[in-house]
Parts: C-alpha cells; structure tokens; sequence
C-alpha cells in the first residue's frame, strides 16, 4: 500500500523560505505524477504546484510562480517543495499527492495518494 509522509514545515516570517519533503513507502515513484496542494483555514484546498514522472515537465499555481519550485528524486522516493519569499497568504498545510493519471494535474479529484500534510505558518 501506498503511504506519503510531509515534512518540513513550519512558522517563518514573511520573505523567509522553507523546503518541504514528501517520502513513499510501497510503491516506487518513477511512474507517478506528483503533486503538491495546501487548503488554508476555512478555504477550499488548492493546487500549487506538479511534475511529471521523470522531472522534465513542471506546472505552477500562478499564485506561487516564480517562488516555489518542485523537483523530485525518484531513487529516494522522493519529491519536494522548495518556497522562497513566503508570504502569509502561503499559510496553509500543504499536502503531497501523487497518482499514474490524474488528468488534469491542478484537479485534485485525479490523485489517487495523500499524504497527511505539514502545517506551514507565515507571520506577517
């Protein structure tokens, strides 16, 4: 069975960066799109950001273009989030997710996998 397991999170403050890790047990990851989402206090969750199996094609939420970059290691099982200039709007927990064919890569619907996220906190 498939487990995801996040880390890396945190209270920073804003401009500060933080870089987040989701680890697979079970299953190797070199067939998987992986994906990052986070949901804020009394929001819905949202997309941020996902790269495809072998970490050539990457896609971003337009809110975090240009700040976070993903990338991914498929020998350890790998993949990451790394935020630069954090904002408060950016407090959320963040979670990993990853599936062989999730469509649209900014659809939550089409993961099959979640981990069970890391509260990331940005002090203004």
């Amino acid at each position: 069975q498939v487990q995801l397991a996040e880390s890396g999170g945190g209270v920073v403050q804003a401009g500060d960066a933080l870089r987040l890790s989701c680890v697979a047990s079970g299953e190797a990851l070199s067939t998987y799109i992986m994906a990052w989402f986070r949901q804020a206090p009394g929001k819905e969750r949202e997309y941020v950001a996902a790269i495809d199996w072998n970490g050539v094609i990457t896609e971003y939420a337009v809110s975090v273009q240009g700040r976070f970059t993903i990338s991914r290691e498929n020998a350890r099982k790998a993949v990451s989030l790394q935020m630069n200039n954090l904002k408060p709007g950016d407090t959320a927990v963040y979670y990993c997710a990853m599936d062989r064919a999730p469509g649209s890569w900014r659809d939550q619907r089409g993961y099959a996998y979640w981990g069970r996220g890391t509260q990331v906190t940005v002090s203004s």
